[in-house]
């Protein structure tokens, strides 16, 4: 039981695309990861998402809207909606999502993260 100070957690990396374990409940895990250009359009069969910008912005795409993500907000995507994270700059994010979730979700690339790191 510690508290977890989220910029310091995220000055112990500079990679972007790559989640990084903070802490897990219930079967959930809480993720930071930064963000720059665009990622991959995907979905997750199983699995609902929350992203919730820490520092920046970026805009979430879906493929009917876009939405301007800011900082200090949250958007939950639903299981089976395809979605692209989309950031002209740095964004920092925290992900609230199952353990069993796969960054790429339904897709397996370069940018696919089989096993995170924990910090």
């Amino acid at each position: 039981m510690e508290k977890v100070n989220l910029a310091d957690k995220l000055s112990l990396f500079h990679d972007h695309w790559n989640p990084h374990v903070v802490g897990e409940l219930n079967g959930q895990q809480l993720k930071l990861v930064k963000f720059q250009g665009e990622f991959v359009w995907h979905h997750h069969e199983q699995e609902d998402e929350m992203f919730l910008v820490v520092k920046g912005s970026f805009q979430m795409e879906f493929r009917e809207r876009t939405v301007e993500m800011k900082e200090g907000e949250f958007i939950v995507v639903p299981r089976g909606v395809e979605h692209r994270p989309v950031a002209a700059e740095e964004v920092h994010v925290m992900l609230f999502e199952p353990a069993s979730v796969l960054n790429t979700g339904n897709v397996q690339n370069e940018l696919t993260v089989p096993e995170l790191n924990k910090i």
